[in-house]
């Protein structure tokens, strides 16, 4: 299990046993205490999706840091699920995706879903997919996705932009 995987369970076994955040241990490597990044966690319980949430640009001051936030946000403030509990802790699997900073893209074409994640702006709106997702074949798939997810819908102009992740597990 890679450290940032470590820290994310971590996070989330304190959180769900004693309702208070964790402190971010001692002697973690450079890369996760001296780098700012987006993150995601996203939590699966045999092979279902359980919990996913992270974020585009990093508001912490470290990847550590944004790794404890974001799984604790992951097992207990997704829309979609609820709450984990401490019952389900043995049975979930999690992994932890750093994100490089996006980079605006003018054509779809630019897009390949197992290689990158994309964002898709229309005004306030924005809506995220990681790459290299179960049942996602195709750019014009991913991106219809994420439009989905911001509430952009057809015929609305949109903006695109692309973003490599390392995907630690």
């Amino acid at each position: 299990m890679s450290e940032q995987v470590k820290l994310a369970v971590y996070s989330i076994a304190r959180f769900v046993k004693t309702g208070e955040r964790a402190p971010l241990p001692p002697g973690l490597p450079p890369e996760l205490t001296q780098r700012r990044a987006g993150v995601f966690v996203s939590l699966k319980k045999r092979g279902q999706l359980r919990g996913c949430i992270g974020t585009i640009a990093p508001l912490t001051g470290s990847v550590a840091e944004e790794i404890l936030r974001n799984a604790v946000s992951a097992c207990s403030e997704d829309p979609r699920f609820d709450p984990v509990t401490e019952d389900e802790l043995d049975e979930l699997s999690c992994s932890v995706d750093v994100l490089a900073p996006e980079e605006p893209i003018s054509d779809i074409g630019m897009l390949d879903p197992k290689k990158y994640g994309v964002v898709v702006t229309s005004g306030y709106r924005r809506g995220l997919l990681l790459p290299d997702l179960d049942g996602v074949d195709t750019a014009e798939e991913q991106v219809a996705i994420a439009m989905r997810k911001a509430g952009i819908y057809g015929g609305e102009p949109v903006k695109l932009a692309r973003f490599e992740v390392v995907r630690y597990k």
